[in-house]
């Protein structure tokens, strides 16, 4: 099933579902549908039902969209105020009239049935019309009003507070989008520059390499500006993707940093959010490593069942304001990733000592 068929059912339910509610809590409330070919009462109650409902939709779809989204407060809280008009006034019309007149073959109600004749000096009671008696009107609304009123009060309230989530989570999404496309933009170009240099130097040489390095580089460039263009990747492909990042590091730094990376475990078709990882791994070589000191760089990517543990350790070799500044950055951009797209699914613990740098990141693929 498809999302919109999935959302057209939803809708299908929830209305079934809010109309089922004057029924559901009373005894006998279903049998009482039985009544709704002559009774007044149970037909203005259906048709306040309905047009709530009409109404949320009306506010869903065209109110809050034009007006409310679009900063016209006054003009949409006229339109609310007119839609409510309208259907206090369609009720009254139901209250003096019915909708359905009563079928010829109804018998009178039981109260007329019952009721004693008329004798001087001895008045009968009025019939139980559910109405209160002359002089007798308690303070407030009338019970119709009032109904009307709270039904109406709760379809505004929630076509709202649904919009305005709807509205929320839209821009949080492009906002997510918005980021990715940063991500895929600003792969570093000095790592860039330098792996070109590396690749040039190797073809001066001659060496058996230079293909081999121009094959990982186009790899690199291919999934970050088409593979990773989906909300989900395979593992399998950003493992890939991340070591053939570490291999052209390996060859720009050649043996002056000791580069430690592993993977563990088997993908088996797990799906990941793309570039996920890799600011991490990015962090690690841009700051931890300086050919005038000893350098060290773990990188650990482990997988079990559907859960992906990723481990990335740096010396600090190289630290200035500048650098802690950047660093702060990337980690809360990346922070505000996994918040969106991993909310209750990822454990990311951050060790930040005065002389090494550790990210465990757990996360949850299913």
């Amino acid at each position: 099933m498809n999302r919109t068929a999935s959302l057209i059912a939803i809708h299908l339910f929830g209305c079934l579902t809010f109309l089922a509610l004057p029924y559901i809590f009373v005894e006998d409330g279903f049998s009482k549908l039985s009544e709704l070919a002559y009774n007044p009462h149970e037909q203005r109650n259906l048709l306040s039902y309905l047009l709530t409902i009409a109404f949320f939709y009306t506010n869903y779809f065209i109110l809050i969209p034009r007006f409310f989204f679009g900063k016209n407060y006054v003009i949409y809280g006229l339109s609310v105020l007119a839609c409510f008009f309208v259907i206090e006034q369609t009720l009254a019309g139901v209250n003096r009239r019915g909708i359905m007149p009563p079928p010829r073959s109804q018998p009178p109600p039981e109260w007329m049935e019952q009721r004693p004749p008329f004798e001087m000096g001895n008045r009968s009671p009025m019939p139980p019309t559910g109405f209160p008696r002359p002089g007798s009107q308690q303070p407030g609304l009338p019970p119709e009003i009032s109904q009307t009123f709270f039904l109406f009060l709760i379809g505004f309230l929630l076509s709202l507070a649904i919009r305005v989530n709807n509205r929320w989570r839209e821009t949080e999404r492009e906002k997510l989008n918005t980021e990715l496309s940063y991500l895929k933009a600003q792969i570093n170009p000095h790592f860039l520059f330098n792996t070109l240099n590396s690749i040039y130097s190797l073809a001066l040489e001659q060496s058996d390499r230079t293909a081999e390095a121009i094959t990982r580089l186009s790899s690199l460039m291919r999934y970050v500006i088409q593979d990773a263009a989906v909300k989900q990747v395979p593992l399998a492909k950003e493992f890939e993707y991340i070591s053939h990042y570490v291999a052209l590091q390996k060859l720009r730094l050649d043996e002056t940093v000791q580069i430690d990376f592993s993977i563990t475990g088997s993908p088996n078709g797990q799906q990941i959010a793309p570039l996920i990882l890799i600011s991490f791994i990015e962090n690690a070589f841009k700051y931890g490593v300086n050919p005038s000191e000893d350098s060290l760089i773990q990188i650990g990517l482990t997988i079990h069942e559907s859960e992906l543990h990723c481990h990335v350790f740096n010396k600090k070799v190289r630290i200035s304001q500048d650098t802690v500044t950047t660093s702060g950055i990337g980690l809360t951009n990346t922070k505000s990733r996994l918040a969106l797209v991993y909310s209750n699914r990822h454990r990311l613990q951050i060790s930040n000592q005065p002389n090494d740098f550790t990210v465990d990141l757990y996360l949850t693929l299913t």
